[in-house]
């Protein structure tokens, strides 16, 4: 399964750490076992089991975002408008799960694709867009969904 649907899996949100720790924000910097990622330039996640041990009994309370994306990441990856995730009107908002953590929303990209059949390989790019502004190419899937829109999966 693609990289894309299992990015957050092993990592908690930085901002939702460091809430509950009531440390300051850039601390994590300084800790040297804890790997870190960061998507867009904007959301910072730290991996799980890898907090310093004095900080580690933290990871029970902290919310799993396996198969979530932020709606802002999950946009940019899936090339389609922020709008779609963002307002209840749009046609394909409630076909997503949604979470918020510390303020930030986040998609269930993996359950989606799941429940659509959607196959997405390790290094496929992906497009969500209504049916008329998708390119459809011989070494590419369609995917038809609701409403006029598709996916497709280039290869």
């Amino acid at each position: 399964m693609s990289h894309l649907l299992n990015t957050l899996n092993s990592f908690w949100l930085w901002r939702e750490v460091s809430s509950k720790l009531g440390v300051s924000n850039p601390v994590y910097k300084y800790w040297k076992n804890t790997p870190n990622l960061k998507l867009n330039n904007k959301y910072v996640f730290i991996q799980k089991e890898t907090l310093p041990e004095k900080y580690a009994f933290v990871e029970r309370s902290l919310t799993d975002l396996s198969g979530h994306l932020p709606i802002k990441y999950a946009s940019d990856r899936l090339h389609i408008n922020e709008h779609v995730f963002s307002y209840e009107k749009m046609r394909l908002y409630k076909e997503f799960e949604y979470k918020f953590v510390e303020d930030v929303k986040f998609v269930n990209i993996k359950k989606f694709f799941i429940e659509n059949g959607i196959r997405v390989g390790k290094n496929s790019i992906i497009q969500l867009g209504k049916m008329k502004d998708l390119e459809i190419t011989a070494n590419s899937t369609f995917y038809n969904l609701k409403n006029d829109y598709g996916i497709v999966v280039y290869e």
